[in-house]
Parts: C-alpha cells; structure tokens; sequence
C-alpha cells in the first residue's frame, strides 16, 4: 500500500511538470476585476499589465527548485491537492500544435485548518513532442472564477 502512495503522490511530480514545458513557455494569470455590464472589456489585466503569474521557464524552474526545498514555508509541511479536469476541448492548429481548453478545480488543504478552492479555466497551448509524455507546453493562460484571491500563497500549478 505504502508504494502504491508513493507511486500515486509522485504520479505527476513537481519534476515532472518542468520536463512538459517549452523553452519559451508562458505561464500567465492575468487579475480579474468585477465590473459593471458596461466595462466587461476590463474585466481581465492586459498582456503587459500587472497579473498574478507572469512567468517564463527561468522563473518556473526556480519556483519548483524552491518548492523541492525545507526552506519553502508555503509548502513546509506539504499540501496536499487535488487537481479535477473538464470539460477538455481540443482545436488542431498547424504544425503538430494544438490549442487546448478545459475546466479546472484546484482543491487544496494545508496545515490542519486551511482550504483553498480554486475554479477556472486553463487556455494551453501544446505541442507533440519526442518527451515522456509526449507533448510540450508553450503557453498556459489560467482564467481564474474570483477576483478576489483568499489564499495565504499560490505554490500550487494549475
């Protein structure tokens, strides 16, 4: 049983997820601000604007390094998440690229009393690839359901 855990945990690791991502990978979550009807056009931060995430692959490798470290506070002792996908809709784009777009909800427990419910949207962009899993990542933009961010941090990937 203690294997079939441990197999289970490391499934998809923290190792893993940088291994799926391109060299020119962006990891992109723009603020979301509540706005009246008129100013809907408003409603997300622009490309070159202030967002929750605005990561390349430099800065995803340093987070997931850190994260792999006792010296993490955000994830000392570990979460534990669980990452539920949907609704997956996939579009053929030229040179074996495809543009992807699916439902998420990123549950997570820390410590003995906080919970962090996340819902949204992920827009990827992927591409086949000679890897472990056989596609890359170039692009992910996450579309969060709030405005309004309630966590103490944001060390999980969505």
């Amino acid at each position: 049983m203690k294997d079939i855990r441990r197999r289970t945990r490391r499934h998809f690791s923290a190792e893993d997820k940088i291994r799926i991502v391109l060299e020119g990978l962006r990891y992109f979550m723009p603020l979301r601000f509540s706005r009246m009807k008129r100013f809907e056009s408003e409603e997300f931060s622009a490309d070159d604007e202030f967002a929750s995430f605005d990561d390349d692959i430099v800065m995803m490798r340093g987070r997931i390094r850190k994260l792999l470290t006792e010296v993490s506070w955000s994830e000392n002792p570990g979460s534990k998440t669980r990452h539920l996908v949907s609704n997956v809709m996939i579009d053929v784009m030229p040179e074996d690229t495809y543009r992807v777009t699916s439902a998420f909800i990123c549950y997570r427990n820390r410590s003995e009393n906080q919970v962090d419910i996340w819902a949204g949207e992920r827009r990827d962009i992927i591409r086949r690839a000679n890897t472990r899993f056989g596609f890359e990542i170039s692009k992910r933009t996450i579309i969060l359901d709030q405005s309004t961010l309630l966590a103490n941090n944001l060390s999980v990937f969505f």
